[in-house]
């Protein structure tokens, strides 16, 4: 196709993406204050909340992939015009979400239990774990957001939850401000002060939704004709195995990145402390991508419900040129802003040094995390979730993390040794990706 001829499907992807890219720049701009708060506050306590997000993230990843399963479900029925298959979809999802998010909260507790046994030193442990515990209370309404979130992207209204998540980040940012710093006669909490803001914000980020929805009639129509479905264990089955792939594929993703926190945190608290800084960095470029991603979800699930394959195609290809010129522009902005950026997080000269180097890997680490992002959108909009569950653990268990452990202990690289083999996953898994979803098209016959 020529460019000109993908113009209006820029135009559409755009529109239906903008919402959700402001919403996940909204997350991770909350991170990012969290992390620059932190960092001002001492090496140590950002190092901490490194080594406590990257573990809870492991967990969390699941419970959110479970959600995501929803999205390409609802999607093709609302595509398809089938209003009583997407308001089963919601009902069967909200139960399933919430039963697993219990049981999965009580594992995080469990999780607690070993964080002694990872490698930490003992002053990053002991700041540590009560963040942790703050982070397991706020599995449940976060998971039961996740869920609202899914249901109104796929039925394409992006603009709800993008509304919502910046409203929580505003409590997100005030409640840390004040416990973090002891701010108007509150006491002066530190990382404690950073967990409950998060705690605060992820509690009122499902309230907000059941308001909403409570004020608009179409919303509310649809919860009314839910409520008169029953439970299906058919459906429930239908949404796991299109979810549990989707949360193993995440969890493998950010267990990779896990585990290259702890080995990061083995080479001492600054090398960790830049670890989050960059990473933080790395993470916002990467939420603006997914944004533009999920967006491609909904386009290509919705194409599916019509069975307009060559618009779904299309959809696709186009969703990939928008995210690729972004990481692009990505990559050079590292490059040119690597002895700057840091400083935003923190005035440790030497954490700043760390970071510098990190962000010149993940200049290029972006254009393929990039292609896996978008790629990996497009098979779950074409509710293609199992193959890529098994690349994804190739690439990044099997490949990414024996090459971060080589190069930066086995060859003595350090630091950026990790970080080399996280542009080794991420790369494998982005080709990898691509060649699955040309697969599909043949299959399709739109190859």
């Amino acid at each position: 196709m020529k460019f000109r001829e993908y113009i209006p499907y820029y135009k559409r992807n755009l529109h239906l993406a903008f919402p959700i890219v402001l919403s996940q720049i909204g997350q991770i701009m909350v991170a990012l204050i969290d992390n620059a708060m932190v960092g001002h506050v001492g090496t140590t306590e950002l190092a901490a909340a490194s080594f406590a997000n990257s573990v809870f993230m492991i967990g969390m990843v699941f419970g959110m992939g479970l959600t995501f399963g929803m999205t390409p479900l609802v999607g093709t029925a609302f595509g398809n015009k089938d209003v009583k298959s997407t308001v089963v979809w919601l009902k069967n999802g909200i139960f399933t979400h919430l039963i697993a998010a219990m049981g999965l909260t009580l594992l995080m507790f469990g999780v607690y239990l070993l964080l002694p046994f990872m490698g930490q030193t003992p002053e990053v442990l002991a700041l540590a774990k009560p963040y942790f515990i703050l982070l397991c209370f706020s599995y449940l309404p976060f998971i039961l957001f996740f869920s609202f979130k899914q249901f109104f992207e796929g039925v394409g209204n992006t603009k709800m939850a993008m509304a919502i998540t910046l409203s929580a980040n505003v409590v997100n940012i005030v409640v840390n401000y004040v416990l973090i710093f002891g701010k108007f006669g509150f006491p002066e909490l530190g990382l404690i002060g950073a967990g409950i803001g998060t705690l605060v914000s992820r509690i009122v980020m499902p309230i907000m939704f059941i308001v909403l929805i409570s004020r608009k009639a179409r919303f509310l129509e649809y919860f009314k004709m839910a409520n008169r479905e029953i439970i299906s264990g058919e459906k429930i089955i239908q949404l796991l195995k299109i979810g549990v792939p989707i949360g193993f594929q995440l969890i493998v993703e950010v267990t990779a990145f896990g585990i290259g926190a702890v080995m990061m945190g083995w080479l001492g608290e600054t090398p960790l402390a830049a670890h989050q800084v960059a990473l933080g960095l790395a993470s916002f470029t990467y939420m603006i991508s997914l944004g533009v991603s999920q967006a491609n979800t909904i386009r290509v699930s919705h194409q599916i419900g019509l069975k307009d394959y060559r618009a779904m195609k299309t959809a696709a290809v186009a969703s990939t040129h928008l995210v690729l010129a972004f990481m692009s522009i990505a990559a050079l902005a590292f490059i040119g802003g690597k002895n700057v950026l840091p400083y935003l997080f923190t005035t440790d000269v030497e954490v700043v040094r760390i970071s510098a180097g990190l962000l010149i890997i993940a200049a290029v680490f972006q254009i393929f995390d990039g292609l896996q992002v978008v790629m990996l959108s497009t098979l779950r909009g074409m509710s293609d979730v199992t193959a890529p569950m098994f690349i994804a653990f190739i690439a990044y268990l099997l490949i990414g993390i024996p090459t971060s452990y080589g190069f930066a202990f086995l060859l003595n690289i350090g630091p950026q040794g990790i970080w080399f083999g996280y542009l080794v996953g991420l790369g494998t898994a982005g080709i990898l990706f691509y060649f699955r979803f040309k697969k599909n098209l043949r299959k399709l016959s739109v190859g």
